[in-house]
């Protein structure tokens, strides 16, 4: 137990003589470092390796750190090198005020072993503050009495900076009336007194405008200013004078009471009250008191009765003009009384009638009276009305006048008139009198309903919905009320066929024209309606417009497939020669589309063949051609799938399947069917080329014979008839159909049609090429050569 102890009070006795040794460290003198204010975060102060007499190392091993009482992280310590550094910029005017110097303690504490140092940084202050003066402007009043020597106590300005860099000195503006003295407080503060040098004079300068300028004794010193503001105060020592000592008026006698006669004027050079002028009248009789009138303030005079010529025809005033200090100056007034012409004409309307219809000529508008009271001259009188009115004035008997329409008024071009009936006399000066009457003008239903356009092109798209809206017609009528309402009808159409009433209506109260039933493109393209227009007026007036519907094509129309024919009978078998070269035409597609426009722009493409690559479809023509040559690999019998697609929105298609047979003369015989074929060709290779050879050797002979037999028998029944093929008698007679202009056919082409009457089916010979021996492909049918129906690419139609 005593071994534990020991060590403990031994560890208590070094700590205690850690303590005892700072503390007597701590008393010794601080150490003191200097740096100017606004220097930048890092600058080097000191080392305190150095300073302390450590070695680099033992500042970081020792612990040193730095501490203040302020918590204040100025400064910055390097472990490493010892190198005592500036955390942040320093403002000396944050950290001390006016207190000089500026002196921020803290501590070097060193922990191992424990030691504290005192320290001091001593943060000197640089010119950064101009001084300043707490008011922008220092307003002063000074009286122009004021004797020259007389000061006046001014603000100082304030600087922040301490020492040589604070407020130093006082200078103001350059001028002739003042200076500045500079007084020292005693307490190292100076202020600045303001001298007057020589005697102002308010009407010379009634206020002056100086600027104090501050100064510091920094290198560069600095300076802040503010604005004298001298007002010059006013003493009475200026008398009233008036602009004119006399003033001489005339005043119509007629003038009425309170009009202004004339306004007199004086003027005082003072100031404030004592240039504050008051006017009044001096020595008046009482009849100039009862006649007259004058304001006190602004010298103006008024009539206060009415003047007669008669009676007084000149008035001598005089008035007095006294400021605030009592001094007066006078002026004379003397006003003439003129006779004038007093008395305006007079107007007196008997009668007015409005409103007058239009188209009316001739119609009295009003009778009226005019008089004027004066006499002479002044009493005679001319009316008149404006130049550019349908109306004139008629005189009568004892100054009497009406007022009659002088042509028929169109209420459509004016509705009213504003009219203005001039009186005046022939008195000097001349005066008049203006009375104003307005005349409205009744309407007459004189015009039609107006379309905006005589005709009307409305488009609608085929397959609309029934009560569709498919356009609007509107017409104007220039009448106004039940005359201006416009009822809207369909007329009855010029084509006594076309049956109107189903397919469209209007709306009789705003012509919004409606479909009433969904139209077909392929039926009917266009088609044309007249829409009457009629108002309520009596009697009625109507126009009429024509509106023309144009029904547009929407694509719902398939492609047709006119040849070859896909009605369900025995498809007919194109035969192409294995000697055909390449681009050989094996036939061509013919297919119409029931719509228009781009709807009706067909295309072919070749969707599936028995040998790929072995033929090809012209996309815009369906010419199928061989597209290489024929070699004896090659199989007989090909079956091509061709699309027909036309270019609508969305594109619709139709599909065509051909037969294609590939024989080495046109003299060759039809090769088996598919089956036998089929069948055949799982026999033994060797075996069918050896029976083949056999046969086409022992029939080769016999079948020329009879296919030249054949062929010169159709051609003289051909010629015979006129005609290559039989049609029996029944409702279908034979004929040529004419297809231009449809699909995408680059030229026209004639189909012969070879319709059966018994059977009810049709077949189509198109393109059949000029081969001699050749059966007929068709069954029933019979082919015979017409050098007159044979087209571009020399095969006979």
């Amino acid at each position: 137990m005593e071994a534990i102890v020991a060590p403990a009070v031994q560890k208590r006795q070094v700590f205690f003589l850690c303590v005892f040794l700072g503390v007597s460290w701590a008393g010794t003198e601080p150490l003191q470092y200097f740096v100017a204010e606004e220097m930048e975060r890092g600058t080097f102060l000191a080392n305190l390796a150095i300073d302390l007499g450590l070695e680099p190392g033992e500042v970081s091993a020792r612990g040193c750190r730095i501490v203040s009482d302020e918590n204040i992280r100025f400064l910055l310590l390097n472990p490493l090198t010892g190198d005592l550094l500036l955390n942040e910029k320093l403002d000396r005017e944050k950290l001390c005020g006016p207190t000089e110097p500026c002196v921020l303690p803290f501590q070097l504490l060193l922990e191992k072993p424990f030691q504290i140092f005192r320290a001091e940084l001593w943060v000197r202050d640089i010119n950064d503050h101009s001084p300043v003066f707490l008011d922008k402007e220092i307003s002063l009043n000074i009286l122009e009495s004021t004797t020259p020597g007389v000061t006046f106590l001014l603000e100082r300005a304030e600087d922040s900076d301490v020492g040589i860099n604070n407020l130093r000195n006082y200078t103001i503006s350059s001028n002739i009336y003042f200076h500045i003295d500079v007084r020292d407080s005693g307490e190292g503060n100076v202020y600045p007194e303001l001298v007057l040098d020589r005697v102002l004079d308010r009407e010379e300068v009634s206020e002056l405008s100086l600027t104090l300028t501050a100064l510091d004794g920094g290198s560069p010193p600095r300076s802040g200013t503010t604005l004298i503001h001298i007002l010059v105060l006013d003493v009475n020592d200026n008398v009233p004078e008036f602009v004119q000592s006399l003033y001489r008026v005339q005043v119509p006698e007629n003038s009425p009471v309170g009009s202004l006669v004339v306004a007199v004027l004086a003027r005082d050079l003072d100031a404030g009250s004592n240039g504050e002028i008051v006017y009044a009248f001096s020595y008046a009789t009482d009849r100039i008191l009862k006649t007259f009138r004058i304001n006190s303030t602004s010298g103006k005079l008024y009539l206060k009765a009415e003047l007669n010529y008669e009676a007084i025809q000149t008035y001598t005033l005089t008035i007095q003009a006294k400021d605030g200090g009592g001094l007066s100056g006078k002026c004379t007034v003397v006003v003439h009384v003129t006779d004038i012409n007093d008395n305006p004409p007079e107007l007196l309307m008997s009668s007015l009638t409005s409103p007058i219809a239009e188209n009316s000529p001739d119609t009295v508008v009003a009778v009226f009276r005019i008089r004027d009271r004066d006499s002479g001259n002044n009493a005679k009188m001319v009316c008149s009305i404006q130049d550019d009115l349908p109306f004139i004035l008629k005189p009568s008997v004892e100054n009497f006048y009406t007022l009659v329409t002088e042509s028929p008024l169109d209420r459509e071009s004016q509705a009213e008139y504003n009219i203005t009936i001039t009186v005046s006399d022939l008195g000097t000066p001349r005066l008049k009198t203006q009375h104003n009457i307005t005349v409205t003008v009744s309407d007459v239903n004189d015009n039609a309903p107006a379309f905006s356009q005589t005709t009307y092109t409305l488009r609608v798209r085929e397959n609309n919905s029934p009560a569709l809206h498919i356009g609007t017609v509107s017409a104007t009528d220039r009448d106004a009320g039940a005359n201006a309402q416009v009822t809207y009808s369909l007329l009855p159409p010029r084509d006594p066929h076309l049956p109107l009433a189903s397919l469209v209506s209007i709306n009789a109260d705003n012509g919004q024209l409606f479909a009433l039933r969904s139209l077909d493109y392929e039926a009917l393209q266009a088609f044309e309606v007249r829409v009457g227009a009629a108002d309520r007026g009596s009697p009625a007036l109507s126009s009429q417009a024509l509106v023309r519907v144009l029904v547009l094509d929407d694509n719902d129309n398939a492609p047709f497939v006119l040849y070859p024919l896909q009605n369900g009978s025995a498809p007919c078998t194109e035969l192409v020669p294995r000697a055909a070269e390449a681009g050989y035409l094996v036939t061509k597609v013919v297919a119409v589309d029931g719509d228009s426009g781009q709807n009706a722009w067909l295309s072919f493409q070749l969707l599936k063949a028995t040998e790929p690559g072995l033929f090809g479809v012209w996309a815009h023509n369906g010419e199928v051609r061989t597209a290489r040559l024929l070699s004896e690999r090659d199989a007989v019998r090909h079956r091509l799938l061709v699309l027909v697609k036309d270019n609508g929105e969305p594109p619709l298609s139709a599909s065509v399947t051909l037969h294609v047979l590939l024989v080495d003369g046109f003299s060759q015989p039809y090769l088996p069917l598919p089956d036998v074929a089929a069948a055949e060709a799982r026999a033994d290779p060797l075996t069918v080329y050896l029976v083949i050879a056999l046969a086409s050797v022992s029939s080769l002979f016999l079948c020329s014979a009879l296919a030249f037999v054949a062929v010169r028998l159709c051609r003289r029944s051909g010629a015979a008839s006129g005609g290559g093929c039989a049609v029996p008698e029944g409702h279908f007679p034979g004929h040529l159909v004419d297809v231009s202009g449809a699909g995408t056919l680059s030229q026209s082409y004639q189909y012969e049609v070879c319709l059966a009457g018994g059977t009810g089916t049709s077949e189509f010979k198109f393109l059949k090429p000029i081969l001699p021996n050749l059966p007929p492909q068709c069954p029933g049918k019979e082919t015979e050569e017409n050098p007159n129906l044979r087209n571009s690419f020399g095969f006979n139609i």
